[in-house]
C-alpha cells in the first residue's frame, strides 16, 4: 500500500520562453487555470487561389504558407475547436482571451467561442491606416481585421483598465474601432534574404493597447501562435510574463533574437491611470470619527440646501435622513446621487467638496 505524504507539486510554468511544437500539444502540457490572458492570432485559412500580382507585374508576397492551409472548413473547425478548448482550460477563472482574424475565419472562430461557453465582451475592428490595395479591383480594399475579446465565462471579473485606455485616447472613452497602421519600415522584421519574416506580423501598437487595457504587471500572457514574437516583446516591455508557442523554427529564431533586445520598463512607467472604483473604499463615517467633519456641522449642495452631519455618519435635512447619497438623491428627486461630489463643507469662507477629505484619507492609506 502506498501512502501519500504530500500533494504532487504542479508543474512550473515555462515563463518568458518559447515552446517549440504544435500549439494544441504544447498547451496540453501546461497546468490548468494558470494564464491570465491569451492573445491568439490563429491561421486565417485564406483559401488563396493562384498568385497575386501588382499592376507593375511584381508578385505580392501573400500568406500562402503551409501552416495557413487546411483541407476543408470542417478541418479548420476541428482545429479551432481543439485549440479553443485547451485555451479555456488554461485560463484562470477571471481570465480573458483576444482572438484576431479576417473575414475568412473570424466568424467561424466566434461561433466556436460561443459554443464552448466563452462570454464575448466586445468585437473590436482594427482599421488599418495603410492597408494593402485590392490590386485586381474586383472587391473592396480589405482595410480591417476583427478581434474578439471574451472571458472564460459569463460573470468573470476580468481585468479592464478603463481609465488607462481613456488616457491613451486623450481623455475620451476608447471605442471599439482602432485605427493603427500595419507593420512597415523598421518595425517590419526581415529574414536573411531581406524579405519580410512573417506575412501577418502584427504591429506592437496593437498589442500595447490590448495589454495595457486588459492585463496588469506580472500577469501571464499566452500566445499559442507566437510567430515572430510581437506579443512577447510587448509583454516583456510592459512587465508582463509571457509564454509563446511556435512550431516554425525560422519564426522562433527571429523571435528569440527580437526578445533579447527588449528592455522592461521601470516600475514607475508601468503604472497606469486607475478607476475611482479601484481606489480604497472610505466610508463617510470615517471623516466624522477622525474629526475631519464634526457632528452638527452643516453641508450644502449647489442650490444652497443644507444637511446636518450626525454622529453616525448620516445626514438629516428637514425630514430626510440617511447616507450622503440617499439624502442627496431625495433632495434631487433622483434615483441615485454621488454624495461625495454633491455635498460641500465650508472652510475659510469657501465651499469645498467633501470628496477632498476622502482623497486625504486615501493618500494616508497608500503611505
Amino acid at each position: 500500500m502506498t501512502i501519500k505524504t504530500k500533494q504532487q507539486a504542479a508543474p512550473a510554468l515555462p515563463l518568458n520562453t518559447i515552446l517549440a511544437g504544435d500549439c494544441i500539444e504544447m498547451m496540453r502540457g501546461l497546468p490548468e487555470a494558470s494564464v491570465d490572458l491569451i492573445f491568439a492570432d490563429p491561421p486565417y485559412n485564406l483559401q488563396l487561389k493562384g498568385s497575386l500580382h501588382r499592376p507593375n507585374n511584381t508578385l505580392v508576397d501573400a500568406c500562402d504558407d503551409e501552416w495557413d492551409q487546411f483541407a476543408s472548413f470542417a478541418a479548420y473547425d476541428a482545429f479551432t475547436k481543439a485549440w479553443l478548448a485547451e485555451a479555456k482550460r488554461l485560463l484562470k477563472p477571471d481570465g480573458a482571451i483576444w482572438v484576431i482574424g479576417s473575414y475568412h475565419n473570424i466568424f467561424r472562430v466566434g461561433a466556436e467561442l460561443q459554443n464552448q461557453g466563452y462570454w464575448i465582451l466586445n468585437d473590436v475592428v482594427w482599421r488599418k491606416a495603410n492597408p494593402m490595395p485590392n490590386f485586381r479591383g474586383m472587391r473592396l480594399t480589405n482595410a480591417h481585421e476583427t478581434m474578439i475579446w471574451a472571458t472564460k465565462s459569463d460573470g468573470a471579473k476580468y481585468t479592464f483598465n478603463y481609465e488607462a485606455l481613456k488616457a491613451l485616447n486623450e481623455g475620451v472613452q476608447m471605442r471599439s474601432d482602432w485605427v493603427i497602421p500595419i507593420c512597415n519600415g523598421g518595425e517590419r522584421l526581415k529574414d536573411d534574404k531581406g524579405d519580410k519574416a512573417h506575412p501577418t506580423q502584427k504591429p506592437e501598437a496593437l498589442l500595447h493597447r490590448i495589454l495595457v487595457g486588459s492585463t496588469r504587471p506580472g500577469d501571464v500572457v499566452l500566445d499559442p501562435f507566437f510567430g515572430t514574437g510581437t506579443t512577447g516583446a510587448v509583454a516583456k516591455m510592459l512587465g508582463r510574463d509571457f509564454i509563446g508557442i511556435e512550431r516554425e523554427e525560422s519564426y522562433r529564431k527571429i523571435a528569440e533574437k527580437r526578445l533579447a533586445n527588449v528592455r522592461r520598463l521601470d516600475r514607475g512607467a508601468l503604472e497606469v491611470s486607475t478607476s475611482k472604483r479601484a481606489e480604497p473604499r472610505v466610508p463617510f463615517g470615517q471623516l466624522v470619527e477622525r474629526g475631519m467633519l464634526r457632528a452638527g456641522e452643516m453641508l450644502t449642495n449647489a442650490r444652497g440646501q443644507m444637511a446636518k452631519v450626525r454622529v453616525d455618519g448620516t445626514l438629516i435635512a428637514d425630514d430626510v435622513k440617511g447616507s450622503i447619497h440617499q439624502v442627496g438623491a431625495r433632495l434631487e428627486g433622483a434615483p441615485s446621487c454621488n454624495g461625495w461630489t454633491y455635498w460641500h463643507f465650508l472652510r475659510d469662507g469657501k465651499t469645498v467638496p467633501i470628496d477632498v477629505l476622502r482623497q486625504q484619507l486615501r493618500a494616508e492609506m497608500e503611505r
